[in-house]
């Protein structure tokens, strides 16, 4: 019989049946872990359901009804391995509801793209390249919310930890054989630690604006300053990030400098609902940037388009591609663009460029110093 045929699994909503599930959990080795939730009008997630496999049992908890227990907290960041597909998400609901993080994780999106050079592969093409089997699709964009869930939901949502376990065998084995085991559980570490900062990140959320390079220090001051604002406040307020002021609004608002209302107001992007809402904010944080002291401006970001930034990159790229291609792997499995991007501007800068640590490291920083060296 096929794997995804009538899968069983029980309902917990009681706090009771749930601390019945996490005893019979305890002495697993491995535990497949998803959830399922909406995020629409919210910053934060609201979960709509956790599921749970373990020792050839499935559970399906129900938020709605119980809040996390001690034992299901204790649960979560026990010795056994907790397996997540595309983790990001999952484990905002989790921190969100259980107030921990699952560890140690495996994301085994993570592990496939250490096994091929398909890093972002989506569950259902996972589960038919692991285990041949075709996942149903119908009940991907249902309303999780809704109660009582239907048999096709419930059958759905458990699939996805039941073919977890199965898909985790193979994998496991795989990164066993290529040797680098020691390095998707190193990844999975920073994700899960990465997660755990949060409100941290905000100050360094301006760097992902890939046009600052049009902006003036005192400038790029002002868009950092509002950009850390901005994320603070989606978190305080729950709001989706755009529903307060997206990026492309703070940027022309700091492209502009403003001093005044009507300045402000004068800015195409900028709505009169926000002039009224939050505009004294904004002008206090352009204000703020105006009056800085110029040492402790921001440096100018070059050009990526032109010299001496675009032959000094494409060096760095080539660099990661072809190592990635002689490990047989996705070259943003050792590298992100923006990753290397901020060396190629560190090095531009005159700053000693940050090589990447752990595993990365290994393959590549013998590389990318020589690639710096012949590039200066």
């Amino acid at each position: 019989m096929s794997l995804i045929d009538s899968p069983s699994y029980q309902w917990i909503a009681t706090p009771r049946a749930l601390d019945d599930a996490c005893a019979q959990m305890a002495t697993a080795d491995v535990i497949a872990l998803d959830t399922e939730f909406f995020r629409e009008k919210t910053f934060y997630p609201l979960p709509a359901l956790f599921q749970f496999a373990a020792g050839g049992m499935t559970w399906l908890v129900d938020p709605l009804a119980i809040d996390c227990t001690p034992a299901c907290r204790a649960l979560l960041q026990s010795d056994a391995l907790k397996l997540i597909h595309a983790c990001s998400e999952d484990l905002e609901v989790f921190q969100r509801w259980a107030g921990v993080l699952p560890a140690p994780l495996m994301d085994t999106q993570v592990a496939q793209g250490f096994l091929s050079d398909t890093p972002g592969m989506g569950y259902q093409k996972l589960v038919e390249h692991w285990l041949g089997e075709t996942l149903p699709k119908e009940e991907t964009r249902s309303d999780w919310l809704k109660r009582p869930l239907s048999r096709a939901q419930c059958d759905y949502a458990a699939l996805d930890v039941i073919c977890l376990l199965e898909v985790w065998k193979r994998q496991g084995e795989a990164l066993e054989k290529s040797g680098r085991m020691r390095w998707a559980l190193a990844q999975c570490r920073a994700l899960v630690e990465q997660a755990g900062r949060g409100a941290d990140q905000d100050a360094k959320w301006f760097t992902r604006q890939r046009q600052l390079w049009r902006l003036a220090p005192r400038q790029i001051e002002a868009y950092r300053l509002m950009t850390t604002w901005r994320e603070g406040e989606i978190r305080r307020r729950d709001l989706p990030r755009n529903w307060l002021v997206s990026d492309k609004v703070l940027f022309a608002v700091a492209d502009a400098m403003p001093k005044n209302r009507f300045e402000l107001a004068a800015i195409e992007e900028v709505k009169p609902s926000l002039v009224k809402k939050e505009g004294d904010t904004l002008l206090a944080l352009v204000q703020t940037a105006r009056e800085r002291d110029a040492e402790a401006l921001p440096r100018v970001w070059p050009d990526p388009a032109r010299p001496p930034f675009k032959p000094l990159f494409k060096a760095l790229k080539k660099t990661v591609s072809d190592r990635a291609a002689a490990l047989g792997m996705a070259p943003e499995m050792l590298l992100r663009r923006r990753d290397i991007e901020a060396i190629a501007m560190q090095a531009l800068a005159g700053e000693t460029p940050v090589l990447p640590d752990g595993w990365r490291g290994e393959c590549l920083n013998e590389s990318l110093t020589r690639t710096l060296e012949e590039a200066s």
